[in-house]
């Protein structure tokens, strides 16, 4: 399981067999505090392998919606594959994925118009100059007290 964002466009190819395959990498941030007590933060890189399958079009979809900086979510297997270029044997370990899930976009409402949940469960309309305005629920400003907690 490795959640992260992508370091680049994914990129689409079809296999001689006509299957889909697509490929990308994800960073992720490991933090921690060395000998010393300092904070350090270490990004780790994997290759992410999608292939398309006879009842899902994965690989296509993740062509389609993950651009460079997405966030995904990706379970799978690791693999290990070599080959030798120039006499030298090459090796290169991804992550065949089984699952990708795509995180949440970043940026605003691209449409003028956007429909939002009320508290009566229809939905209304928030244009123009609103549709940058929070939509999150209002919490109360005092501080929760653990007593409080039923659990």
């Amino acid at each position: 399981m490795v959640f992260g964002n992508l370091t680049r466009d994914p990129e689409l190819k079809a296999l001689p067999s006509g299957m889909q395959v697509c490929s990308f990498s994800l960073a992720t941030n490991r933090v921690f505090n060395d000998r010393d007590g300092k904070r350090q933060e270490i990004a780790d890189y994997h290759n992410i392998v999608v292939f398309d399958t006879q009842f899902s079009k994965q690989a296509e979809n993740c062509a389609k919606y993950l651009t460079k900086g997405s966030s995904a979510y990706v379970e799978g297997r690791m693999q290990t594959r070599s080959w030798e270029k120039d006499g030298v044997k090459m090796y290169r370990t991804e992550v065949v994925a089984d699952r990708v899930q795509f995180g949440p976009r970043s940026g605003g409402v691209t449409p003028t118009t956007a429909t939002t949940p009320t508290t009566a469960g229809t939905p209304s309309t928030v244009s123009g100059d609103d549709r940058n305005a929070s939509v999150l629920p209002d919490y109360p400003e005092e501080d929760i007290n653990p007593d409080d907690i039923p659990f």
